[in-house]
């Protein structure tokens, strides 16, 4: 009799034992999870932390770099970008910062781990991020071994145009599998340092930028969706657990010391002292259409009617400031007026705090 051979099986079987050799058990099974073998051609394994050039394409690609290594991570991911189809999938991993703090409080003994990890974090988290010591640190290290937080590994992700489809860790890395879904967008003005400019939606639905302090992990604006299908919307009608805020941003964020720099804002007209807050094109987008229209006929303004109101839900806080627009649209000055002193009293009496 003869012996069928499976010529489909083959292949497929080729490509699992080929990533098995080159990655963790663990990544082959987070792939075999998330994808169908067989929808992946002869996958093209790296191991650069360079930018790629035109010839390594393929509908599969997957570098062994951590990007902690390297020195221009947005240029080698929106390489990878150029170099897949809309649908090709890309495998990478990544050494994230609550795991680097956990191995060195195991690496070193009590109390030496807390003062290591100290020069640790002033060295590879703050320098980076300040404009006189920015370009020091990088031509001391060349870009290895940086800090990279989690949100920002996943914001930098979706900023070059791929979307998570899920992530594993192994060996102290987090490796992630992401699709293409689209271009990068080349967005020149991300920054890492304290002060941040966030796209906003204004009056007549222009798009500005608003000044704050940095409270959350660079990249964050990208994820907004991911953690809204995560986590959904909690008291106050903000993300719930949102991961993306730093341990300095919930103290920032306690005593309004990051709405400091929106007074720039202010004395440039862009906003009024009080209204309803600017807010993102993707929590703007989670507002009934009619009232998305309404709303743009205003001027936002650095105190919202949140403070006069407390919410509890995205539905109280479009019916509050649906109340707030339709009374200024009525009686400008007394409105104004009325909501202003309340909300000072609120803050300053009541202590409200915004976290």
């Amino acid at each position: 009799m003869a012996i069928v051979v499976d010529q489909v099986s083959e292949p497929v079987i080729g490509r699992r034992q080929g990533m098995e050799r080159e990655f963790p058990t663990e990544v082959s099974h987070l792939i075999e999870k998330s994808l169908n073998w067989s929808a992946i051609e002869e996958p093209l394994v790296l191991n650069t932390c360079y930018a790629l050039d035109s010839s390594a394409t393929g509908n599969f690609i997957a570098n062994k770099q951590r990007l902690n290594d390297i020195r221009f991570v947005n240029k080698f991911l929106e390489s990878v970008n150029q170099n897949l189809p809309v649908g090709g999938y890309f495998l990478g991993c990544v050494e994230v910062a609550h795991r680097r703090k956990e191995n060195f409080m195991k690496k070193y003994p009590r109390p030496l781990n807390k003062v290591f990890y100290a020069f640790d974090f002033l060295y590879k988290r703050l320098w980076p991020k300040l404009p006189l010591f920015k370009r020091v640190y990088f031509a001391l290290t060349q870009g290895k071994n940086r800090v990279i937080a989690e949100m920002e590994t996943y914001g930098r992700l979706y900023s070059c145009g791929f979307r998570l489809l899920d992530t594993v860790e192994s060996e102290d890395k987090l490796y992630f599998l992401v699709e293409k879904t689209g271009e990068p967008d080349y967005n020149t003005e991300a920054t890492y340092g304290p002060f941040i400019k966030l796209r906003r939606v204004g009056k007549n639905g222009r798009i500005m930028k608003v000044y704050k302090l940095r409270t959350m992990s660079p990249y964050s604006e990208y994820v907004q969706q991911l953690i809204y299908e995560w986590n959904g919307l909690g008291t106050g009608a903000k993300f719930k657990d949102d991961p993306r805020i730093t341990t300095l941003g919930y103290i920032f964020r306690k005593y309004w010391l990051d709405e400091l720099p929106i007074l720039y804002n202010f004395i440039r007209g862009d906003v009024k002292l009080f209204g309803v807050r600017p807010i993102s094109k993707h929590y703007f987008s989670l507002y009934p259409e009619e009232f998305q229209d309404f709303r743009k006929k205003f001027k936002p303004g650095l105190i919202p009617p949140v403070y006069v109101e407390i919410p509890k839900c995205i539905e109280d806080t479009i019916d509050i400031e649906r109340r707030y627009l339709q009374a200024y649209e009525r009686r400008p000055f007394l409105t104004e007026l009325r909501y202003t002193t309340k909300a000072f009293y609120n803050i300053f009496i009541k202590m409200v705090r915004s976290y």
